[in-house]
């Protein structure tokens, strides 16, 4: 689902996926609380994808980013016993790239996968999570053909080999929800303040409102194996699936 924009700091994780490095200025800052930059590329988790990896570089001294935290503001957890650098530092800010790029991969492979199921199924998601190569996805799926595994990882195979581009706009709340089926999960998880709705598009496949960081076409994703197909219900079906190379 997509985020609400934090109050102090503009995500540029948002604007292009494909940043790695950046420099901002420190607006606060706490070893426990965390730091809080004017500028972030750090996707913060949410949606299911965890947060990003990485590092500021500070006058000579390095500080290690290994979570985000949600608050009044966007705060960056530093590694325990890290130094933190005081309100004011410019630093350099730079994502730990396998991490999130394998978490890129995987998301658009989710989407992929809602996309194949709610095409060719009809069913909606009712839960999901993921870590860099592996995810699960639950739709609400009362029954399923005998073959069904197989149909759902030869159908992705194919719209990963057909190479499709995966974009992303930012709409107004109404002209998003004007588009039909826009919102994939069970439940409306949309917050009613939100007006802002951030669509991700594999054209010609799938739309949905989401706040995630994806590759820029299926080819991107990779190989995609469905690993196995679970009962969580009597309408519920898990899928879980992991990135093959």
């Amino acid at each position: 689902m997509p985020d609400h924009e934090q109050s102090r700091t503009q995500r540029l994780d948002l604007v292009d996926a494909t940043l790695r490095e950046w420099d901002a200025t420190v607006l606060a800052s706490d070893p426990v609380t965390g730091i809080v930059l004017d500028r972030s590329a750090f996707y913060p988790g949410g949606g299911g994808q965890p947060p990003d990896h990485g590092v500021l570089l500070w006058n000579g001294v390095q500080t290690r980013i290994v979570d985000t935290r949600r608050g009044d503001d966007l705060y960056l957890i530093p590694a325990e016993g890290d130094p933190v650098p005081p309100v004011g530092t410019a630093v350099r800010g730079a994502v730990e790239d396998a991490r999130r790029f394998s978490l890129m991969r995987t998301h658009s492979g989710l989407h992929l996968l809602a996309g194949v199921v709610f095409r060719d199924f009809g069913a909606l998601v009712t839960g999901g999570n993921m870590e860099p190569g592996v995810a699960r996805m639950d739709f609400n799926l009362p029954d399923i053909p005998a073959d069904f595994r197989d149909r759902i990882a030869q159908a992705c195979a194919v719209e990963v080999a057909a190479d499709r581009a995966i974009r992303v706009d930012n709409l107004p709340r109404d002209e998003a929800l004007a588009i039909p089926d826009v919102i994939r999960t069970a439940t409306d998880l949309l917050p009613p303040d939100l007006e802002i709705v951030r669509i991700v598009d594999i054209v010609g496949l799938d739309v949905q409102a989401d706040g995630g960081t994806h590759v820029a076409s299926t080819k991107q994703i990779g190989g995609m194996e469905v690993v196995k197909v679970e009962n969580k219900g009597k309408a519920n079906r898990r899928l879980r699936v992991r990135l093959t190379d």
